[in-house]
């Protein structure tokens, strides 16, 4: 009897898996965690994986850096031992994935906000120091920017150095490094710096009330002219090429930038530097909340995913004075970590939008 495709096997052991209980499965389980997803939140995952792993209850989970939307579409793929039990990401989960997610058979995700970071714009310790503004930031890196002229049409960007944008900046050669569009830093980083970079021009800020598609494709769409150069999902990299490379500026989190003060530094925006308390205050333009998903249906059957969710959670880890504040989480205010704490420990889901 011939045999059946390798693929059409696998193909039908994981639509068998998204639909049997979890006990059907769970005597073949993974016997360890798997996670996937965001560049931003690895670190803070793999720390409380170490820490989890380091009591000798269970196996240290495996935690992979694929970036946000990368992340969640390995996680909505499907229940089962072959697909992912959680997914990290730098900005919230979208209604569109989360239908995704509920048309493979993940229909109850749990949703755990961990605290928060800034999107820095970070230069080698070498460098002479940008500290744009909001404004700079959209004229610089945008693929159509204002008439320099005056003039309210939009043209193809022709800013060469920071000091044509703004005569105040320096004489550098623009040549930023960050991340690519499955990143949630790059989400975040068009709708927080760009767009509003971008509406500070009146006119532009006029089109979003008459046509949003088209003030998206203004505002967030970013040069393809070899000045934005897209460096992947590893800001590590991004570290490593500020250090060799001083003209050059980096786009990446916060936490990389606190872990990485002896080669490189972070530019203040309109004037507002990204500190550990100016990210906490709400007072730094560009910061945006972290978080983490979690599949319910697969705890009982992957050995200490709840527990992981507990130690997540915990003071210890999220607290004020929690080992992921030492490595730049931005902790939650009290009462939000209270009401996240709780909705973890009572496993409560995400309704799935309509």
């Amino acid at each position: 009897m011939k045999q059946a495709p390798k693929a059409l096997i696998l193909l039908v052991s994981g639509a068998l898996a998204a639909t049997l209980p979890v006990a059907a499965w769970s005597q073949s389980a993974r016997s360890y965690i798997s996670i996937v997803g965001s560049s931003t939140v690895y670190p803070f995952a793999t720390v409380v994986a170490e820490q989890f792993g380091g009591t000798g209850k269970f196996k240290t989970p495996k935690v992979e850096s694929t970036g946000s939307g990368g992340g969640i579409k390995l996680f909505c793929s499907g229940v089962g031992v072959q697909y992912p039990d959680i997914a990290n990401s730098s900005r919230a989960i979208k209604p569109a994935e989360l239908k995704d997610c509920a048309a493979h058979g993940v229909k109850d995700v749990v949703e755990v906000k961990i605290g928060y970071d800034g999107i820095v714009l970070a230069e080698s310790v070498a460098a002479p120091g940008l500290n744009p503004g909001l404004r700079e930031i959209y004229l610089a890196l945008a693929k159509q920017v204002p008439d320099p002229a005056g003039k309210q049409v939009l043209v193809a960007n022709p800013y060469k150095t920071w000091k044509d944008v703004n005569p105040k900046l320096p004489a550098t050669v623009i040549e930023v490094l960050g991340p690519p569009p499955t990143s949630g830093t790059r989400d975040a980083f068009v709708e927080l710096a760009m767009e509003g970079g971008c509406k500070s021009f009146p006119w532009i800020k006029a089109i979003k009330d008459q046509d949003e598609a088209r003030f998206k494709q203004v505002c967030h769409t970013i040069r393809e002219d070899g000045r934005f150069i897209e460096a992947g999902e590893n800001d590590n990299l991004i570290v490593q090429k500020l250090k060799a490379n001083p003209r050059a500026v980096g786009i990446f989190g916060y936490s990389f930038l606190d872990e990485n003060t002896d080669s490189v530094k972070g530019s203040a925006i309109d004037g507002v530097a990204p500190t550990f308390e100016n990210i906490a205050s709400g007072k730094y333009p560009v910061s945006r909340p972290l978080f983490f998903y979690a599949k319910k249906a697969h705890i009982g059957s992957i050995p200490g995913l709840k527990e992981y969710l507990q130690e997540f959670t915990s003071q210890k880890a999220m607290g004020e004075e929690g080992y992921l504040a030492d490595r730049g989480l931005v902790p939650l205010p009290a009462a939000e970590y209270k009401a996240v704490a709780g909705q973890v420990k009572q496993l409560l889901t995400m309704p799935i939008p309509r």
